[in-house]
């Protein structure tokens, strides 16, 4: 039993995160994301909200203080002026909450996968809410 961990990370989860080094990414991917397809690691935490998530993960690994740390995957071309992703607002509060050093970017939706493929793990969220993928790149301590 560890103390003032919180307790949405399994041990498989704290494990990775503690294993990840300095600008390694990981993906935090919402529940239409094809999560089994990418990166070199999945872990599933369906029913757990995307915030929620980010908030825990945040909780124990800094974000890189060299590039962007925080990337979005930008709205396909038909979704602009359509489609306002409010989870973004969200993601930012809670990311600017645990490290003032946030720094956010974003890629284009295939850009996004092929940088995905290349993360240490994905999280595989329950987050319904569209454009809620999010990459964060590891600081050091």
């Amino acid at each position: 039993m560890l103390k003032n961990i919180n307790p949405l990370l399994s041990p498989e989860l704290l494990k990775i995160l503690c294993e990840m080094g300095h600008g390694d990414e990981i993906v935090i991917a919402d529940a239409n994301f094809p999560s089994a397809n990418f990166g070199q690691r999945c872990v599933r935490m369906d029913g757990i909200s995307g915030p929620d998530v980010l908030d825990a993960v945040l909780s124990v690994i800094p974000l890189d203080t060299y590039a962007d740390n925080f990337i979005l995957m930008e709205l396909v071309p038909d979704d602009v002026g359509k489609i306002n992703p409010v989870i973004w607002k969200e993601y930012e509060k809670i990311a600017s909450e645990h490290d003032k050093n946030l720094k956010i970017g974003s890629e284009e939706r295939f850009a996004f996968y092929e940088r995905a493929k290349k993360a240490y793990c994905v999280i595989a969220t329950g987050e319904k809410a569209i454009y809620a993928n999010i990459i964060i790149k590891k600081g050091v301590l």
